[in-house]
């Protein structure tokens, strides 16, 4: 029996609003959409649970025997100030300020995003595609769109037509927006006055003889729009119908919409069979905003140089707090919080240690009662995981788990207690839990890969504020590694080297 057989798995699925029994299409099969960054900037802490929710949701499904093709998508052109396909392109926007070229700050961005990614842990999925790489996929969906009478073309730009939709088909579902009063919406963005409804978006978009992203279509140079991006490089790797698309919560409206109506407007069919959405981050109860300046970037953390950081912390105990909150609940940022996760992480990870370093003596156990309980812990693991991904109430386990292994290191209780069998389920269970499906790994110091990678942040945090012309930032990011011992090298061509001091 397989593991996914053994120990179901449901899923509180945002379409229905319930939580349903997970029945792949084609088992063991799994295709796994998440939406990825939109490479203009760095990726902050919000981002960062999304990403991480997702890596579990993928490392779990793989643990349980499945056979997962996760697509995570990088967003390099098309993604506007205004999600309903109006404003200023942010690629372009970021590369004006950092006079830079648009594909410069796409690798750039897609770099640093990658370095995060690789210190929390998070796998790299089974494809990632680009938006740019996928312009004729994009361009041939608008022509099916159009050709089934659900969209329309004005001044170089295609429209989806949400009034001719809804003749046919529901729009607003997913999200639960009353779409009767957005079309009553004003008509005052730009452009605005191209669409025949307030509410219709862009799945092509002209654009000015100025833009530098830009690629022929038969309605003209123009971007793709940027919800299609995701509708048609979902299609293509995972089919016109696959098993799950997550993102964030903020993602529901507009872009998951437009994504459902693109889709059926192309193929006739809905893409999606289950929904997932992680919750927001707060700090200290408000929202995470630039503007509130209560908005931390991974390397803030490393560092400890936000100013509302008390002290620095690892990336192992920033991942433990995030999984320590269901996917779909708030999870609220402070000083304290970070802290106690900081030592919830040391005491499983202390407990992982002594797991590997535990051999049975042999014997077949005379306690049928410890076995019993520890069957069971075994038992909740899997199923606390299998519940919708409740990584809350794994920890918990875990907890219980790592109590028991602790007993058994010390000699409290003895090992020939128990017999192979629950001593190879407690180990391996624990094990597992903690490497392969949570991701959490032993930091005692897996030192110089770690280190390398949060002082080549820091570099390109330092390089960024000197290019800002920020040079307090800039001295402090210095004297502050100088003091921990990392002595940073200016070098005559821009490259800047470090050394252990």
């Amino acid at each position: 029996m397989k593991l996914y057989e053994q120990y179901p798995v449901s899923i509180t699925n945002s379409l229905s609003g319930k939580k349903e029994l997970f029945q792949p299409l084609n088992p063991p099969f799994v295709g796994l959409y998440s939406c990825g960054p939109t490479v203009y900037n760095e990726v902050h802490l919000g981002n960062l649970r999304t990403f991480t929710a997702f890596d579990v949701v993928y490392r779990y499904l793989t643990y349980l025997e499945y056979k997962v093709r996760y697509v995570r998508n990088i967003t390099d052109a098309g993604h506007l100030t205004n999600d309903a396909g109006q404003g200023v392109d942010r690629i372009e926007e970021s590369a004006k300020l950092e006079q830079l070229e648009p594909m410069e700050i796409v690798q750039k961005y897609t770099e640093s995003f990658h370095e995060v990614c690789r210190i929390f842990n998070i796998l790299p999925p089974s494809i990632e595609p680009t938006a740019t790489g996928h312009i004729v996929e994009q361009i041939e969906m608008v022509k099916q769109i159009l050709s089934n009478g659900f969209a329309y073309e004005k001044n170089g730009s295609v429209y989806f037509d949400v009034r001719k939709f809804m003749e046919k088909h529901t729009y607003g579902e997913l999200s639960g927006r009353n779409i009767d009063e957005l079309l009553e919406g004003t008509r005052e963005l730009d452009r605005q006055d191209e669409k025949k409804n307030s509410v219709d978006f862009a799945i092509w978009k002209g654009v000015e003889p100025n833009h530098i992203q830009r690629w022929p279509s038969p309605w003209g140079d123009g971007i793709p729009g940027w919800h299609l991006e995701c509708s048609a490089m979902g299609t293509k790797y995972l089919g016109k119908q696959f098993d799950i698309h997550g993102g964030g919560m903020d993602l529901k409206f507009p872009h998951h919409e437009c994504e459902i109506a693109q889709s059926i407007g192309a193929f006739g069919q809905t893409p999606v069979r289950y929904w997932m959405h992680t919750n927001m981050l707060t700090v200290n109860g408000e929202k995470m905003s630039k503007s509130k300046g209560n908005s931390f970037l991974p390397r803030e953390l490393f560092s400890g140089s936000h100013p509302m950081l008390d002290k620095a912390y690892s990336p192992m105990a920033v991942r433990f707090f995030m999984l320590q909150s269901h996917y779909s609940s708030t999870l609220d940022f402070s000083n304290e919080a970070l802290s106690a996760a900081e030592k919830g992480y040391k005491k499983l990870v202390n407990a992982l240690s002594a797991a590997k370093e535990l051999n049975h003596p042999g014997g077949s156990g005379t306690n049928h009662e410890l076995m019993t309980d520890i069957r069971r812990l075994v038992d909740e693991c899997h199923q606390t995981m299998s519940d919708d991904f409740n990584t809350a109430k794994t920890l918990a386990a875990l907890f219980e788990m790592s109590a028991r292994i602790n007993d058994f290191k010390s000699g409290n209780v003895s090992l020939d207690q128990i017999n192979i069998e629950s001593f190879s389920q407690l180990k391996t269970t624990y094990m597992d839990f903690m490497e392969n499906v949570l991701g959490l790994k032993e930091e005692t110091e897996s030192s110089s890969h770690v280190l390398d990678g949060v002082v080549h942040l820091l570099i390109e945090m330092r390089k960024k504020a000197r290019t800002d012309r920020n040079y307090v930032l800039s001295d402090k990011i210095r004297d502050d590694l100088k003091a921990l011992g990392v002595q940073l090298k200016d070098g005559k061509d821009g490259t800047i080297e470090y050394e252990i001091l």
